[in-house]
């Protein structure tokens, strides 16, 4: 998978911690283990991770009392609870804490990948919404403060030029929304047609997946979660565009920096 999230195992059980770190590797996750609080706290320090998988029960610092405290220093990491020791008072003790899901030993690897992968989609649902006012809310400061810009209106002929995009036989005509491919009319979405264009006026350069976001979407992510983003609107294009989407010749993938749009292989 291309979005790898970083995720925390803290147990005090080497066996439970090999499996979940065998499971969760094997979803594409970067996997980190820590035998204790104070040992998952030092991890946390070095980089927060995107979702901590904590034990209940351990010597020292108890799951709760890490809860407790990765809540207030890293309030965007994701929180679930794996025990073997549940109990009513406990679950409750962890909703309050924030977890996202509260799971008894044993449970199968299914039940925890989807726990994960739910507790991830909030995450990135989260930070997304998050940017976005973060935007919204410099936008509405520069109206107030009149800071606008007021973009001249090329001349007819100019607009004209400037609307037309080809590369090999892909003919994009930005004010008409129009796009064919060797004469062939191609339906796109206004995403799937904006993803394009912001590629195709970068036509041969590698942009990367947070690039795309911010000039299609415009709101700023970081690059993990931008990813998620992209590829599916990626994947409908190569669908639509390409003649062999499993080979694609146009949307090319350079692996970990982003993607380009170009007729040359």
């Amino acid at each position: 998978m291309e979005t790898q999230a970083r995720i925390l195992v803290v147990d005090d059980e080497p066996s439970v911690c090999v499996a979940l770190e065998a499971v969760l590797s094997r979803e594409g996750y970067d996997v980190v283990i820590a035998h204790s609080g104070a040992e998952a706290l030092e991890f946390m320090q070095q980089g927060p991770a995107d979702l901590a998988l904590l034990d209940l029960n351990m010597p020292g610092m108890d799951g709760l009392q890490l809860m407790n405290e990765i809540r207030q220093r890293w309030p965007d990491t994701v929180l679930m609870i794996l025990t073997g020791y549940g109990t009513l008072e406990s679950a409750l003790s962890a909703l309050r804490y924030g977890a996202h899901d509260y799971l008894l030993k044993p449970s199968s690897p299914a039940d925890i990948k989807d726990s994960v992968r739910k507790g991830l989609e909030k995450r990135w649902e989260k930070l997304r919404r998050k940017t976005l006012l973060t935007r919204i809310e410099a936008d509405v400061r520069a109206l107030a403060e009149g800071a606008t810009d007021t973009a001249p209106v090329p001349p007819a002929g100019d607009r004209e030029s400037q609307s037309l995009l080809q590369i090999g036989d892909l003919h994009i005509d930005i004010y008409k929304h129009a796009v064919t491919v060797a004469g062939r009319p191609v339906n796109l979405t206004p995403t799937e047609f904006n993803t394009l264009v912001a590629l195709a006026r970068n036509q041969g350069r590698v942009m990367s997946c947070a690039e795309l976001v911010k000039e299609v979407q415009g709101y700023e992510c970081d690059e993990r979660e931008a990813r998620g983003v992209i590829k599916t609107h990626i994947s409908h294009l190569r669908q639509k565009l390409e003649p062999d989407p499993a080979n694609p010749r146009y949307l090319i993938n350079v692996r970990g920096v982003g993607y380009m749009l170009t007729t040359h292989r």
